[in-house]
């Protein structure tokens, strides 16, 4: 089976080299500088106890274009800013058989690739915890988890299966796609907007007394999931309460590190979308509403 990956940063590089490694036929869509430097130098992947460099396949947009030739799985792992250029990127490689799996947080960017691969576009997400140093990948912790399914539901095409099924990640295959995604935009927003609007680590929110208000974060945006028909289990909401609530934990959101390092964020993508669809299912969001303006302003000041 024919995988291409439209990213080879964190996320993309780390299970790409997974994928690599198990024999699967892989190639990294970048952009030409990393192409360059995949070419001559590989692809270095630190994990907790590992070191090592891989050669990989790659292309860039231009050289799909030039020669374009269907693949079987498509995996997105790039982030929200991203995806206009990705589905412009990857048209070449779509094929009336190919299937893409898009590994992005929220759910707009799904509906958006439905719309222009009708059909091919399956529901999928990734637990990790990953950087980049330079051009090398880095896996923080032993977690690595990929969950797939269709959206819908219904059955993944065994080859993908297969295909994916590979060690240094546990893959799950699961019907209730939909319900999975709800859940961790609910958990990413929720903490996006804990430490976004109290602008600190879980810790010092503890510390102030914030934890009556964390709750009540928690509490609005799994209404606006109830709203959309995916209620929010029980233990999802343990865990995300447990992470948001941790006495002296240093945890803060992937969006407020990029906020307060002025760095390209998915604001929009994932706190704008989710307060759009709550607006649409007339569900009350002041909280999110409140973080919205705040990094909204914030923008509007730093590029004016």
């Amino acid at each position: 089976m024919r995988i291409l990956i439209a990213g080879a940063g964190a996320t993309g590089g780390a299970f790409g080299t997974r994928l690599v490694e198990a024999g699967r036929d892989v190639t990294f869509l970048v952009r030409p500088e990393r192409a360059e430097a995949l070419r001559a130098s590989g692809l270095r992947f630190i994990g907790p106890d590992e070191d090592r460099t891989n050669p990989v396949a790659v292309t860039t947009a231009e050289e799909l274009a030039a020669n374009p030739i269907p693949e079987d799985l498509v995996l997105i792992a790039v982030k929200a800013g991203g995806l206009d250029q990705v589905i412009d990127d990857i048209r070449p490689a779509i094929g009336p058989d190919t299937l893409i799996i898009p590994f992005l947080n929220g759910m707009a960017h799904i509906d958006r690739l439905d719309r222009e691969f009708p059909g091919q576009v399956l529901g999928g997400l990734v637990k990790i915890i990953g950087t980049m140093r330079g051009y090398d990948v880095v896996q923080m912790t032993d977690m690595a988890t990929m969950t797939i399914g269709r959206l819908g539901g219904g059955e993944v095409p065994s080859g993908i299966v297969e295909a994916l099924d590979v060690p240094g990640f546990r893959l799950q295959v699961i019907d209730a796609i939909d319900d999975a995604l709800w859940e961790k935009w609910v958990f990413i927003a929720a903490a996006g907007v804990v430490t976004c609007l109290f602008r600190a680590p879980v810790g010092a929110i503890m510390a102030a007394g914030g934890e009556p208000h964390v709750v009540a974060i928690v509490d609005e945006l799994e209404a606006v999931a109830m709203g959309a028909g995916h209620p929010i289990s029980a233990r999802s909401r343990a865990v995300t309460l447990s992470m948001l609530t941790a006495e002296g934990s240093s945890f803060t959101s992937s969006l407020y590190r990029d906020v307060t390092a002025g760095l390209p964020n998915e604001t929009e993508h994932i706190l704008g979308s989710l307060a759009a669809t709550a607006a649409g299912l007339g569900v009350a969001t002041p909280l999110l509403d409140l973080t919205l303006v705040q990094l909204r302003a914030g923008e509007i000041d730093r590029a004016g």
